[in-house]
This record gives structure tokens, C-alpha cells and sequence, in this order.
């Protein structure tokens, strides 16, 4: 079935409200404040719904102080039902709507000039022609259909409902990552958890596991409803009811999506426009309306002191999970000065000259060029792990964008991009490893280890190179420098690892420590461990603890003479003979216990003769 977000917009009293209610039978006007005030102050929800579409309706507050409420709706919308009166024309709040409509690029517009069966002929042509008229000025926005209706015109609602009926789905982003901002949430006995919301994007079926992004908590979905209806799976442009389990309070604002797709920022970087006459002051205090959340933020400018339209970075008190193209507005003292869409949801750490040509790419989608410019400011890899958030584009779209760029090292397979001239400082580092260390015997993962900044498959390609060069020789699963002759390299590593081992007496270093020091492969090494210990050469103590037998030896003898000196011994009396680390300490006293003649009690360690003596 196909879903569909309808909001309806428009000044206060122009009957929206009661064209839902002769829509489909729904009073949106549910709280006691609403009846007794006669406008509707929160959003309220309905449907319409035939054999294969289903309009959702989200009735939205028209008095200019709920603005607020106005834009939480909005974010959701697939296609306006704007409503007019026919004798009172555009107002202002009719304005305002259509103004945060255009900022959040909310297209399709369908207009009801209600209440034409009390005006004139010449009234309802007067408002359809200030209708057009405003509209044409709004380049975000298009004009579907203007109908004249009235509720007690059977006729106009019918012909209203098939016009709904007939709206084409919106195209949803391709990244199907899964965002549902909570505009409602409450509590039922038996039942638990309740949330209410729109899917953005993406799907969501009975079972699934979230993360609620303010929190970083997980909850489950226990059962999802569309319309009173238990559903197994929703789709987006769907509003559904959420089951969740939970044990921690949620409210409206807060962000479900799945794990590990959305990082929060204290800072992103942004498109901003005013709307009427407003100008937008470097440096002031906002409200930063996305989704349903409202942040407290600060608006910086990166051009001028005020402007009605530039780049500016917005600071919050708290992280914001944007994604990129992402709509928001901003209102300052409760009222609306403007709005934009986020460009760089991750925050970036690039001066201001490096920094603008960037998000005046992105501004224009051209995502090759922001690439291009991001790679050459990240010299040691650009990754588009994050390219859902970030460029509001899966893994395989971010990939074909890279694969057009020039002069670059693409690593499809860990997602990240280098520019080439990496590689010639890569090998340069290589190189020294080896001269430094003739006897280094490395592999490409050992090498990452070492490299943190560099992936796996971007050394392979230099090491690759460096064996063509006929510097390196790939032997027995590890790099060697061509002219060093090592007979067998299994003993040479045990015996460089026993050599260091025996030397260290009771302090041995750890494994992936030594492992560093000699230049040796880790899986080598660790192959290398385990046939010393096979051999009885080397006792492992603990599972980063290998002493060589001897100094093990040695050891346990020395606590023997301390325990027949001191009748037992512990931690403190260890100490005073051996300052050592106290993983170390612990380390030989758990071995020390292993042996019949030793008894423990309350981590003294006795002698059984010398115990049996007391």
C-alpha cells in the first residue's frame, strides 16, 4: 500500500481542523485546552485510506505562537493541504507556514479555499488569484491543484478526497537509513512504552533493535501500529505507534535509529536563508528546529556579521545527529528568522579556507568535487564509513563517486580514500622500518598494526611496489629486506623472543611489545610462544605473562626462602623484596600455588610444614 504524509497548513480559524474532521470523521481538537480554546495547539494525526493508498494527515497549529508545533509536523510532510478562507484570503500565518514549507523544501502544494459556501464568486476568484500569486514567489514549492470546498459540500470533500487519493508518492532518499523522530510519547498500563512519529527513511519491523541517539540507549521494538492497526513491518512516509521496551524515559525530540549509522556533534555546518525581512546576526542565540527537537544553539556566520543568506557553523549545547540535506529552522525569541539545510553534519576540524569550498560542493550536491577536496585535506585517508550521515548516500554510491576521481588510492574494501601522494611518504616509512631493523620480518597486517592511519590494502600496494623494486622479499608469509639470508625463520624468531625473554629475568615484556621491538610479524610470533612453551622453554603465567623457565625458577625458589624467613608470605612482604609491578607479584604468587607444599589463606601464602609448626 502506498503511504503518504499529508500536513495541513494555513492561518488560524481558516477551518483546517474541521476539513479533516469532514474528511474522514477525525476531531483532531482531542485536549481539554484545544476544545476550550477552539484552535489546535499540538499536532493531532489521522487517516484516509482506500484499497491502496493510505493518506496520513498531520492537522498542524496555525496560531503564530505554536509555530513550534507547526515546523515538528512539517519535517514529515510529503505534499501540503494548504487551507484558505475564501472570504479572508492569505494572512499572515498563511505566509509564515508557506515560508517554512519552502525551507524545508516541502514541493508539492495542494490549496482548499474553504468556507465557499458563504462567499461570493468574486471573493473565492479573488483568493485563488493572491493564492497563485504567493506561491509563484517560493522557488521550493509547486502548485498542484487549487479546489474550492466547503464541509457541508459533499461533492467538494469527495472531489477533495480523490485529488489526495491521486497524489504521487515522493521518491525517498536512497540510503535507507532508518530515522523516526519521536513527536509524541507516553505510557499505557499492560503495555509499556509507547512512542509516536513519522519513518524518515529506511523500514522498521517487529523485533528490531534501536539506539535512541540523545541517550546512546537501546531499546526493542516490541509491536508497531499504523492506525490502530498491529503491523509486522513500516515503511517510510508511514506514522507509527512504537511499543518499545525501555527503562529509560523517553520524550519528543529524541532520535530512534540503528546502531552505529549516526554519531552526535556539538557543531555542524550549515546552508542558512531568512524568511521575510529578517536578517540573520553572526553570533546570536537560536532555536534550532529539526525533526521534532528544538536545541538551544549559537549561529557563527563564516562571511559577514548579519546576512539574509550564507554558510554559518551551528554551535549547540548539546549533540545534534544531523544527516546531510537535512532541513531546520531557526527561531529567535519564539519567532521564525530563518532556516536552511545541514551540509556537514561531521564536525571538521579545517580552517575557514579550507572549510568553504567544501560545503559550497556540497551545497550544489556536487559530491566528486567535495570528495576531491576532502581527500587532498585529509592526507592520511578520508573514509566513507560515515557516507550515509554524511553525504546522505550509501556505500556503494559513495564508491562509483570515488572510482570517477583522479590521482587517488581508493580502498573499496575499508571505504576510505587516500591521495597518491600518501604513498610515496608510506613507502618512505616502510623503507626506514627495515634499514633500522635488517632483520625485520613483517606482513601487511603487522604493518597496520604499526600504522594506524594507514589501511591494510594501502600497504599492500606499497609493499608491493617495494618487492618489484627488488627491496623487499615476500617469504613464508612475511616481508624480508632481498639481501638478508635467514635459513629457517621459525627458529630465528623463537630464538630473537627466548633471547629477550631470558633477559628480562622476572619482568618479562609483553608479547606484542616484543613483537614491536624485534619488527617480527604477530601471528609469527605468536606461533613462535606457543612452541617455546610447547618446549617447556618459557612458562606462560598469565596470558600476556611468559617468563622464561629458569628466571621462573629461580623465582619460585626465592619465595620458598622468604616464606621459611617470614612464615608466610603476601603482597606487602613480595614487595619488600621485590619492588616489582603488582601484576608481576600476583602474577608468581597464583603460580606459587599450583605446588601441594604451598596453602593459602586470606592471600598469605604458607609452607605445610612450616604452617602445621604454628
Amino acid at each position: 500500500m502506498r503511504n503518504i504524509i499529508v500536513g495541513t497548513a494555513g492561518h488560524i480559524d481558516h477551518g483546517k481542523t474541521s476539513l479533516i474532521k469532514a474528511l474522514n470523521g477525525f476531531d483532531g481538537d482531542t485536549l481539554k485546552e484545544e476544545k476550550q480554546r477552539g484552535i489546535t495547539i499540538d499536532l493531532s494525526f489521522s487517516n484516509l485510506e482506500n484499497e491502496d493508498t493510505n493518506i496520513s494527515f498531520i492537522d498542524v497549529p496555525g496560531h503564530e505562537k505554536l509555530i513550534k508545533n507547526m515546523i515538528a509536523g512539517a519535517f514529515g510532510f510529503d505534499a501540503t493541504l494548504l487551507v484558505v478562507d475564501a472570504k479572508e484570503g492569505v494572512m499572515a500565518q498563511t505566509i509564515e507556514h508557506l515560508e517554512v514549507l519552502n525551507i524545508l523544501n516541502t514541493k508539492n502544494i495542494l490549496v482548499a479555499i474553504t468556507k465557499c459556501d458563504i462567499a461570493t464568486k468574486d471573493e473565492i476568484l479573488q483568493t485563488k488569484k493572491e493564492v497563485l500569486e504567493t506561491i509563484k514567489r517560493y522557488k521550493n514549492l509547486f502548485l498542484l491543484d487549487i479546489l474550492e470546498v466547503s464541509i457541508y459540500n459533499l461533492d467538494s470533500i469527495n472531489k477533495l478526497k480523490t485529488t489526495l487519493f491521486e497524489l504521487k508518492e515522493n521518491k525517498k532518499p536512497a540510503n535507507k537509513l532508518f530515522r523516526y523522530y519521536i513527536d509524541r510519547s507516553f505510557s499505557l498500563k499492560g503495555i509499556g512504552s509507547v512512542v509516536t512519529g513519522t519513518i524518515l527513511d529506511g523500514i522498521l519491523k517487529k523485533g528490531d533493535s534501536l539506539v535512541v541517539a540523545q541517550l546512546n540507549s537501546s531499546v526493542k521494538v516490541k509491536n508497531l501500529q499504523v492506525h490502530n492497526k498491529d503491523v509486522d513491518i513500516a515503511y517510510p512516509s508511514s506514522r507509527v505507534a512504537i511499543n518499545l521496551q525501555t527503562s529509560k524515559p523517553l520524550k519528543r525530540g529524541y532520535l530512534l535509529t540503528k546502531k552505529g549509522y549516526l554519531r552526535g556533534f556539538n557543531s555542524i555546518d550549515v546552508w542558512i536563508e531568512s524568511i521575510l525581512d529578517n536578517k540573520i546576526k553572526h553570533n546570536t542565540n537560536i532555536t534550532f528546529h529539526i525533526g521534532t527537537a528544538q536545541l538551544n544553539a549559537k549561529v557563527l556566520l563564516l562571511d559577514e556579521l548579519q546576512t539574509s543568506k550564507g554558510f554559518a557553523k551551528i554551535k549547540f549545547e548539546e549533540k545534534v545527529f544531523a544527516i546531510f540535506d537535512e532541513p531546520f529552522i531557526i527561531s529567535v525569541a519564539g519567532r521564525i528568522v530563518g532556516g536552511g539545510r545541514v551540509l556537514n553534519p561531521i564536525n571538521e576540524p579545517l580552517k575557514k579556507r579550507n572549510l568553504k569550498p567544501i560545503l559550497e560542493a556540497l551545497k550544489d550536491k556536487e559530491y566528486k568535487k567535495a570528495f576531491e577536496i576532502l581527500v587532498h585535506n585529509h592526507k592520511k585517508g578520508f573514509g566513507l564509513i560515515s557516507s550515509n550521515q554524511r553525504f546522505n548516500l550509501n556505500h556503494k554510491e559513495a564508491i562509483s563517486i570515488a572510482k570517477e576521481i583522479d590521482n587517488i588510492f581508493l580502498d573499496e574494501e575499508n571505504l576510505v580514500l587516500y591521495p597518491l601522494s600518501i604513498l610515496k611518504e608510506l613507502k618512505h616509512l616502510i623503507k626506514n622500518i627495515y634499514l633500522k631493523n635488517p632483520y625485520a620480518l613483517l606482513s601487511s597486517k603487522s604493518l597496520a598494526l604499526k600504522l594506524v592511519w594507514a589501511s591494510e590494502n594501502l600497504i599492500k600496494a606499497v609493499l608491493k611496489e617495494l618487492e618489484e623494486e627488488h627491496f623487499l622479499l615476500f617469504e613464508n608469509g612475511v616481508y624480508k629486506l632481498k639481501d638478508i639470508k635467514i635459513d629457517n625463520i621459525d627458529k630465528f624468531i623463537e630464538n630473537k623472543i627466548f633471547d629477550i625473554l631470558k633477559k628480562d629475568n622476572i619482568t618479562p615484556t609483553a608479547p606484542y611489545n616484543i613483537y614491536d621491538i624485534l619488527d617480527i610479524d604477530r601471528a609469527l610470533g605468536d606461533k613462535a610462544l606457543k612452541r617455546l612453551s610447547s618446549a617447556k622453554r618459557v612458562i606462560r603465567l598469565e596470558h600476556n605473562i611468559f617468563v622464561e623457565t629458569n628466571n621462573l625458577l629461580n623465582m619460585i625458589d626465592s619465595l620458598r626462602e622468604i616464606i621459611k624467613k617470614e612464615g608466610f608470605i603476601d603482597i606487602s612482604i613480595f614487595k619488600k623484596y621485590y619492588p616489582i609491578s603488582r601484576k608481576y607479584q600476583i602474577a608468581y604468587l597464583e603460580y606459587l600455588d599450583k605446588f601441594s607444599d604451598i596453602k593459602k589463606e586470606n592471600n598469605k601464602r604458607f609452607l605445610h610444614s612450616q604452617r602445621g609448626r604454628d
